[in-house]
């Protein structure tokens, strides 16, 4: 008994081919244009708000590796030699180059983005950037972000590579998180290690320093100081306190700026329990 021809079947497959015939034909047709075309022009996109590299040195690593490209053929031109040219540039963190219908050549560039700058214990500044990846500083751009500087034992040996320690690891963290965050970007202005080992917060506003310890627990600890900050600034004044120490779980220890025996407890969050401010004579 003979089986029932699938139609369906056929004119899916059929138009399969035919679709799979055009795009091959079009693809040719777009190589043959191609072997005709000489580049007319060169187009650059460079945006952000950071000027690391600027259009001088992106036209300058463009001529070293393809020469004076408007007039050349396009066949003659290698976009995949572009694209790891402009890649190899510490400050580039994207890079894409292509060609259009009419022969213009398009740089489409995206700049990495510090979120820290690292003064370490050999005197050497490093950025570490949104992905977490030591680059060097420019000399065409200085990025106005948080500086990290103390007791800091990560090297770096020029070029772009990964975090090494805990603590630069926790830096990045602690600079990412102040980052997220309209206050304390505003509020933090500096981190430092101290001989313990502690990250330390400067802020702008008050004449005290605060301890933050490691990045662990951070967003706990972050809304432990703005609760603090509410309840107790208000009543005793931005400068009262020499230490605020957040580094110990649910309880923030202050150090007096004056010798003071007087001890206050404060509750720092109702999903906090036995949170507690303690303050400790200088």
């Amino acid at each position: 008994m003979l089986k029932k021809i699938n139609w369906r079947a056929i004119l899916v497959s059929f138009l399969w081919l035919v679709s799979l015939g055009g795009l091959i034909t079009l693809m040719s047709f777009i190589e043959i244009k191609k072997s005709d075309l000489k580049c007319k022009d060169v187009k650059v996109l460079l945006p952000g708000q950071y000027n690391f590299i600027e259009r001088d040195e992106v036209d300058h690593i463009l001529m070293e590796n393809a020469g004076a490209m408007v007039g050349m053929d396009l066949n003659d031109i290698n976009i995949h030699k572009l694209e790891n040219a402009l890649r190899a540039n510490p400050f580039i963190e994207f890079a894409k180059v292509y060609v259009d219908m009419t022969g213009v050549i398009h740089v489409q560039i995206r700049q990495r983005k510090p979120v820290l700058r690292v003064v370490n214990m050999a005197n050497i500044h490093f950025y570490i950037d949104g992905n977490g990846n030591k680059i060097p500083l420019s000399d065409n751009y200085t990025a106005k972000v948080l500086v990290a500087s103390g007791l800091i034992e990560e090297d770096f040996n020029g070029r772009v590579d990964t975090l090494q320690t805990k603590m630069a690891r926790d830096l990045f963290r602690t600079a990412l998180f102040i980052r997220s965050d309209t206050l304390w970007d505003n509020q933090i202005e500096q981190l430092y290690v101290d001989l313990k080992g502690d990250i330390e917060m400067v802020p702008r506003v008050g004449g005290h320093k605060i301890i933050l310890g490691s990045a662990d627990s951070i967003e706990t600890k972050f809304r432990n100081l703005l609760v603090f900050y509410k309840k107790a600034i208000p009543k005793v004044g931005w400068d009262t306190y020499k230490t605020i120490n957040l580094k110990y779980a649910n309880q923030i220890v202050c150090e007096k700026n004056i010798i003071d025996t007087t001890r206050l407890t404060l509750d720092i969050s109702k999903q906090v329990v036995d949170s507690t401010i303690t303050e400790t004579q200088n």
